[in-house]
């Protein structure tokens, strides 16, 4: 069976003219010279590491997989779809001939010749179809249904849906790729070592308008950072917290350890990445002093909320790009 396949035309579509003039689709990765240099994959492995060493191991193997995958795994008569960012519309052809590298094109030189069957405004498509076809690789597999709506939408010209109903499509995909996006901040945050952790939470607190003080490595008797509005703890609230980032729940004894060496005049933030068993919550909530218990879910939210304040070493610690969506 045939496949579905995305290939980008370039940053910005750069190389969209040509793809739909030239009836072609292309990829870069010029220094490589022909693909037809490498019979297996572990060869152009090789080759990407040596000709791009500075490149991260994650950056050279997804080179690899998009260099590959073009070279080997598009066939003839499968489909290609390329997209037109300035008219709003889909090219949408089928592999006629086999890869060819042309080193008259400088900065495109890997080709496959395309027969294009036609257009699809991108406005007769689906809401899922359109989030499909959004991924940012540069080479990629469409899912079938997306294939299957592009068909419907080159060869009918009507839209997918009511209006009404794709602002609820709409509506709904927002909603999963907020929930996604926190879970991927959850990840990175999730990846950092205690140390940065611990300078994340100080960073968070100085945001909310805190100076902090942050505990030498060592035993430190129940304290990780001290914020006070002087830094030093000498004026209130004086706030001490405990930082704990590992994957098991804090318990109910961790937290009567914090709590024993606090001050009666203390107010108190433990943080645990690892989250809170019931007892710890219940002990919390019956301490003598204030006392707030911060898990991964809620420091992501703090963290999201003040982001702006942020210094730019606690931004670097957990680098976060602000996405606009239509309500």
């Amino acid at each position: 069976m045939t496949k579905t396949w995305m290939v980008r035309a370039g940053e910005g579509a750069a190389f969209i003219d040509d793809f739909r003039d030239e009836g072609v689709v292309s990829i870069g990765w010029a220094p490589l010279g022909s693909l037809e240099n490498y019979g297996t994959r572990a060869d152009l492995a090789r080759a990407v590491a040596a000709i791009w060493p500075d490149w991260g191991k994650q950056s050279q193997s997804m080179a690899v997989g998009q260099v590959w995958r073009f070279k080997d795994e598009i066939g003839k008569d499968d489909t290609v779809v390329s997209y037109d960012p300035g008219r709003r519309i889909y090219l949408v052809g089928t592999v006629t001939n086999p890869y060819r590298f042309d080193p008259t094109r400088s900065e495109h030189p890997h080709i496959k010749q395309v027969r294009w069957a036609g257009e699809v405004s991108r406005d007769l498509l689906s809401a899922g179809t359109k989030n499909s076809l959004g991924a940012i690789s540069t080479i990629f597999l469409v899912p079938k249904e997306a294939a299957a709506d592009l068909h419907r939408a080159m060869t009918s010209k009507a839209p997918a849906e009511a209006p009404e109903t794709a602002e609820a499509e709409e509506a709904v995909l927002a909603e999963d790729m907020q929930a996604k996006a926190l879970e991927f901040i959850k990840d990175r945050a999730a990846k950092l070592d205690w140390e940065q952790m611990q300078r994340l939470v100080a960073g968070l607190l100085r945001a909310m308008g805190y100076k902090t003080r942050i505990s030498p490595a060592g035993p430190d008797r129940g304290k990780d950072i001290v914020a006070s509005p002087d830094g030093f703890g000498f004026e209130s609230p004086r706030i001490v917290v405990e930082v704990k980032h590992r994957k098991g729940a804090m318990g109910s004894q961790e937290i009567r350890s914090f709590l024993g060496g606090r001050h009666k005049d203390d107010k108190g933030l433990y943080v645990s990445t690892g989250g809170f068993s019931k007892d710890a919550r219940y002990e919390a909530e019956r301490a003598s002093i204030p006392l707030s218990l911060m898990d991964i879910d809620e420091l992501v939210a703090a963290l999201i909320e003040n982001y702006d304040a942020l210094d730019n070493e606690t931004k670097q610690l957990l680098p976060l790009r602000r996405l606009y969506w239509p309500i």
